[in-house]
């Protein structure tokens, strides 16, 4: 057995036999008739005595609000248990500790009342509550006998000294954004196994046991507890079936994987009855690196649920019917993937044939989905729908002939899925090139390979002929362009429509597609950083699809060429329209306002990843014919898991938008966006930047201070010398509340910012916009903290 493994079941059993100290233990008690009420901008919470811990409300997503206990004192605020995983509640909903001992949660949804600690007969002695600096929540008696504890009810996590009694179990959430019970179960058995099992989901019983830690119960081990004064442990069962030991070191910024099990979960699952690790029709592939796991869909097949990837894949193309195969065998082909197999499930076996033999049996086999080919042994194995207990591995030796739309059915029919880099398998650069919309025909892959090929077309057909999955994102339909193609479309590079400090932009026209008009930024330099900002761009944008983010239409990825191509918008950046000489009108300033709101909105909440874009200003919202507005720019966004609402890096942005913060090393989380998106709006409200260095001394000022100052003066129409649209205005009324908004956005404190959402409701009016709190000076962070770190933001 594996040193790893052998480490791995130690930690696992003194993880389970430590015993529980509850007279060292302090504790804060809660007293009765205590509450915390679910809040869209906080964390209500009871802290354990520490701070280590906490017991409340984390809003997760779009789903609601978990009553959840978290790691406190890290950035990730990392959940290990959880009341009501499969049953979110609403923002208002409530939890109390009432006068009789009982923990209710209420959820304002329903007006439905839950009693936490269901299974306790009886609340009689109930003297306390508490967040113990443990990770468990508590109901004691006076002497300190738990009357109900949370570790007695797992959910996906164990802790260090956190009892695992037999038959208990720990149950994998659902995906990476749904806590709900998902569809890995690890149960402690009455024998003093330790077994991870799949599940008959969405039922709890067990299906097949992928992989038994046996120890018969009476198995003991001595070894010498990892030292916690310096980290925080946890065992997790995560959503893709693995069992992993993660460590956090307290001087760090988040968890790093100690061990895990099994090795290889793509190759540990092959059930009778299921769809294996990643679903029905689906491939498994194992990163060693990262010890993660991605679940993909072939060629042709797209997902069943784009949320939840384990759920398999789908044909997306109309299968060969059985009374015309003969007729119809011209419109399929067959696309090769080798390393693939779907272990199981085969119907029929030829022995021996060669590998046009074995398609051409699948070809006229109306049941035939896929062949599996071995040529050293000339093995051809048949394979129907549903495939289970797919996997790309570098010890299968078989070659995977997939079924799929052949050259008769148009390319708008193919869809592609999500693939990563694993196990030396693929490469990421050069399965960008697969997401080509062209198909990779056996012709142009003879050609490649026999030298008929140059430049990015040979990288393309290379690509399509090793891999001809898609790298990106679910559902993205992008152009894989070779350089020369872009090269032609801008003349050479000629007319440049913008620079940053990583890229330039330049116009271009596609002569293939009747003169449409596109944006090429060309990144300058391929460096390590840029790369990082390439493939950063790609995942953000290419995933979104929304009327006020620009489109991004492909992307050129070969040799030292990283270019991204994207809709041309013809009335260029909201910095030249407020700032040039002609001012634009109030009615396109107030649409130009609400649009940029609603494509944060969607960046914030509303797409599949949140994304924090962190660069918000003029240069990066354009403006297309209609004078919409369209966010740009995604090279510097972070994306978050949803339960990930808080990120740290280095500072990014643009001096004048960057919100305070960035300066004093504490969390970022999408209120960044919210502070810049504020100073924006001061912009668009008075036609002026927020700050102008290049100006004469006398007229030099902070706008937001200026701003602030008249509003406090009541002189508000000294916003709007020199707009010139007067006759266009709605009423100072109307002035001052986009003025408010503003200067709730820009509030020092990030919890006293709105959220986005809350914004594009005040601009809307269908939410009251109060009087906004007192602004600290903005004198500082310009002039005395700023000026020190110009190096580290882009201008």
């Amino acid at each position: 057995m594996a040193f790893e493994q052998q480490y791995f079941i130690c930690f696992l059993l003194v993880l389970l036999q430590l015993p529980f100290f509850t007279i060292a233990q302090s504790y804060k008690n809660i007293s009765f008739s205590s509450s915390l009420t679910a809040q869209e901008d906080s964390d209500p919470h009871w802290a354990s005595p520490s701070g280590e811990f906490a017991f409340g409300f984390r809003k997760i997503g779009n789903a609601g609000f978990l009553l959840a206990i978290w790691f406190e004192n890290i950035q990730e605020k990392t959940i290990v248990w959880s009341a009501n995983r499969n049953n979110p509640v609403q923002e208002g909903s409530s939890v109390e500790f009432s006068a009789e001992g009982k923990l209710t949660l209420t959820d304002i949804g329903t007006g439905k009342p839950t009693n936490i600690a269901d299974g306790q007969s009886t609340y009689t002695g109930v003297a306390y509550a508490a967040m113990l600096d443990k990770g468990i929540f508590v109901l004691a008696t006076r002497n300190s006998t738990y009357l109900w504890q949370s570790f007695d009810h797992p959910t996906d996590t164990i802790l260090p000294t956190q009892t695992l009694n037999l038959n208990s179990s720990l149950f994998a959430q659902l995906t990476a954004t749904n806590y709900s019970e998902g569809i890995f179960k690890f149960v402690l058995d009455s024998d003093g196994n330790l077994m991870l099992y799949t599940v008959n989901y969405p039922l709890k019983s067990n299906n097949f046991i992928y992989w038994p830690i046996q120890t018969g119960g009476g198995f003991q081990v001595s070894v010498e507890k990892v030292q916690t004064q310096d980290n925080y442990q946890r065992a997790t069962l995560d959503y893709d079936g693995v069992l992993r030991h993660y460590i956090h070191q307290k001087s760090t910024d988040s968890w790093s994987t100690f061990t895990f099990t099994p090795p290889n979960i793509c190759t540990a699952i092959v059930e009778y009855t299921g769809g294996g690790a990643c679903g029905f029709n689906s491939l498994c592939i194992h990163d060693e690196d990262a010890a993660h796991t991605k679940c993909l869909c072939p060629l042709s097949y797209i997902p069943v649920d784009r949320d939840d990837e384990r759920k398999g894949c789908k044909q997306n193309f109309v299968p060969q019917s059985c009374d015309k195969a003969s007729s119809e065998t011209d419109l399929f082909e067959f696309q090769e993937l080798p390393f693939t197999d779907w272990p199981g499930g085969d119907y029929e076996h030829f022995q021996p044939v060669n590998k046009e033999q074995c398609k051409q049996s699948c070809l006229a086999d109306c049941f035939c989905a896929i062949a599996i080919f071995n040529e050293g042994s000339g093995d051809c194995w048949k394979k129907r729908i549903p495939l289970s207990n797919g996997k790309i591995n570098d010890d299968v030796k078989g070659l995977a002939l997939i079924e799929g739309a052949g050259a008769g059915v148009d390319a708008a029919n193919w869809r592609y899925g999500m693939l990563g880099s694993g196990g030396g398998v693929l490469q990421w650069a050069a399965g960008l090139c697969a997401a080509r919309r062209c198909r990779v025909s056996g012709r142009r892959r003879w050609l490649e390979l026999q030298g008929g090929l140059e430049g990015g077309e040979a990288e393309c057909a290379r690509a399509g002929a090793v891999n001809p999955l898609n790298p990106v994102v679910q559902g993205m339909n992008l152009k894989c362009f070779t350089f020369m193609e872009l090269k032609e479309a801008t003349n050479g590079f000629e007319e440049e429509l913008g620079r940053g400090a990583f890229a330039t932009v330049f116009k271009g026209v596609l002569a293939s597609d009747n003169g449409k008009f596109i944006a090429v930024k060309r990144l300058n330099t391929v460096v390590k950083e840029n790369d990082l900002e390439f493939k950063a761009e790609v995942s953000a944008i290419g995933g979104t699809n929304h009327r006020n983010l620009v489109q991004l239409l492909g992307f050129c990825n070969e040799g030292q060429h990283q270019l991204l191509v994207y809709e041309y918008m013809s009335n260029g950046s909201l910095a030249s329209f407020l700032f040039g000489e002609s001012r634009p009108n109030w009615n396109t300033r107030k649409k130009i306002a609400l649009g940029t709101a609603g494509g944060l909105l969607y960046l914030h909440e509303e797409c599949s990843s949140q994304i924090i874009h962190c660069d918000i200003k003029p240069q990066n919202i354009l403006l297309d014919y209609s004078f919409t507005a369209r966010i740009a720019d995604f090279g510097v966004a972070k994306l978050l898991k949803s339960d990930q609402t808080r990120t740290t890096t280095r500072i990014r942005g643009t001096k004048g938008y960057v919100a305070p913060e960035w300066f004093k090393s504490l969390p970022v989380t999408v209120k960044v966006d919210v502070y810049s998106y504020g100073m924006v709006l001061l912009e668009i409200v008075c036609c002026r930047k927020n700050y102008e260095p290049e100006a004469p001394a006398e007229d030099q000022m902070i706008l937001a201070d200026w701003a602030y100052d008249c509003y406090k003066k009541k002189k508000v129409h000294l916003l709007w010398q020199n707009v010139g649209d007067d006759q266009e205005m709605d009423g100072i009324e109307k002035l001052e509340k986009y003025l408010m908004i503003a200067f709730w956005c820009i509030q020092e404190d990030p919890s006293a910012r709105p959220t986005i959402k809350k914004v594009t409701r005040m601009l809307e009016g269908t939410v009251e916009v109060s009087v906004p709190p007192n602004l600290s000076s903005l004198y500082v962070q310009y002039f005395n903290i700023s000026d020190h770190i110009d190096p580290l933001i882009s201008g």
